[in-house]
């Protein structure tokens, strides 16, 4: 009988070194070199795992550690990301990263990677118990240094804001950021349309025709460059970015922070009085409750307008003697106006009653039931349900379903059903079912 010894899969491993000057990396023998001479032994002492050290050299000289931005460094870790390397070898750890911060970000990357780190005169390698230890250590003392920055970045904000200062970000319509310092300062020609906007509402009183008059006018939001180079904003106006630039109280002078309100160093642009007729409209049409809407609307997730291929949302209206009305509006209409979207709104009461007697239907029909799972492919047992909690199944067949809780209703439906698709142009619902629900459909119901 003969033995072969198993071989062992084969690590490859990226040398990398650093010198912080470019002193004496003109001679023959330099630093870097002798770094990787010192990582170079240390895989051929790892040989019998299968370590190989790669050819290509990462190698940073007159590059400080302090931050990231190093060619050598960064190809190394771009052949990381194409899983070009398993094992990085480093003469020090510091040689990596002087930076606790950067050093644990490149940790991270690593393990998503299942890419080793070795520091050889260390004793600090990453593929062991120990090592990955110290790694978990380091980690801990480097999430504690991002919370305190996190910290005094917030503190600095704060203290900022309630002397009236503006702290960055992407300036408003009508100001731009003074260039000698972090200020607002008003730019005229773009005034006069924030104030026109603020002029739309009060006389249309709502957001969708305001947001239509300035489509057909050709406004957009503040376009702006930032410090990058890189282009922002000049979007067409939608019923959100509407909405937040009416409630900004800069328009007024003044600086939001959290709950708190002050002063601001810049100059306000739109009539104190002005501003607060809009935020009294903005109050008394009011805002969605997201948790009462939530709660009884049980196509939330599952019903989109087919022509738009987008969700429709629960809203309502309050009529005349108080009563609320329900419906499910295409996302499409609520941003950019009516006109947009054949299908636009739709009563609550009308789909979900459609619905509940389809999935009813398939629900009482055993024939179907076997023919629908017969041609479910073998694939779609990976579907993903929602968790298995609530009421059984089968209570969307029995009396008790007008018992359940509107929330209940919601979990059952959201189990059976995947979609439900709506095209307002033609009239037409159609349903379109969960494999996994459907089959745990039939297995509760089966004695």
């Amino acid at each position: 009988m003969t033995t072969t010894k198993a071989h062992k899969a084969r690590v490859r491993c990226a040398v990398y070194t650093r010198k912080s000057s470019e002193e004496g990396l003109d001679q023959e023998f330099n630093s870097l070199d002798a770094q990787r001479d010192a990582a170079e032994a240390y895989i051929r002492s790892q040989a019998h795992e299968g370590w190989v050290c790669l050819p290509d050299r990462y190698d940073d000289g007159g590059f400080t550690g302090a931050n990231m931005d190093r060619p050598a460094l960064q190809q190394l870790l771009a052949d990381i990301q194409a899983d070009k390397v398993q094992a990085v070898i480093s003469y020090k750890v510091d040689r990596l990263s002087r930076s606790l911060l950067d050093f644990a970000k490149m940790m991270e990357l690593f393990d998503r990677h299942r890419v080793s780190f070795v520091s050889v005169t260390q004793l600090f390698n990453t593929a062991t118990p120990m090592g990955r230890l110290v790694l978990h250590i380091l980690l801990s003392f480097a999430q504690f240094e991002r919370e305190l920055i996190s910290e005094r970045t917030r503190d600095k904000i704060a203290a900022a804001r309630r002397k009236g200062k503006w702290s960055g970000g992407m300036p408003l319509l009508g100001y731009d950021v003074d260039p000698r310092g972090s200020k607002l300062v008003v730019n005229k020609a773009e005034a006069v349309r924030a104030r026109a906007i603020f002029a739309l509402y009060l006389q249309y009183q709502a957001l969708l025709p305001v947001v239509e008059e300035l489509e057909r006018r050709g406004w957009r939001t503040k376009a702006w460059t930032t410090r990058k180079g890189r282009a922002r904003g000049g979007q067409p106006f939608t019923r959100t970015n509407l909405y937040h630039l009416l409630t900004r109280v800069a328009y007024v002078g003044k600086v939001r922070y959290r709950n708190e309100v002050h002063q601001g160093e810049h100059a306000g642009i739109v009539e104190p009085e002005v501003w607060s007729q809009v935020q009294a409209l903005l109050r008394r049409h009011g805002r969605r409750d997201p948790v009462r809407v939530r709660s009884a609307a049980m196509l939330q997730g599952l019903l989109r307008c087919l022509p738009c291929n987008c969700r429709m949302s629960p809203t309502w209206v309050v009529g005349s003697a108080g009563t609320r009305y329900r419906y499910y509006v295409c996302s499409q209409t609520q941003r950019r106006g009516w006109q947009r979207c054949p299908s636009k709104s739709l009563s609550a009461a009308v789909i979900e009653k459609l619905v509940v007697a389809q999935v009813r239907a398939l629900a009482n029909d055993s024939d179907r039931l076997q023919e629908m799972i017969a041609s479910f492919p073998a694939a779609d047992t990976a579907d993903v349900a929602p968790a298995d909690e609530g009421p059984p199944l089968e209570v969307i067949r029995e009396p008790a379903w007008d018992e359940l809780s509107a929330e209940d209703r919601a979990a059952v439906l959201r189990r059976l059903v995947e979609r439900v698709s709506y095209d307002g142009a033609r009239g037409k619902v159609a349903v379109s079912f969960r494999p996994r629900g459907i089959r745990a459909f039939v297995k509760e119901a089966t004695p």
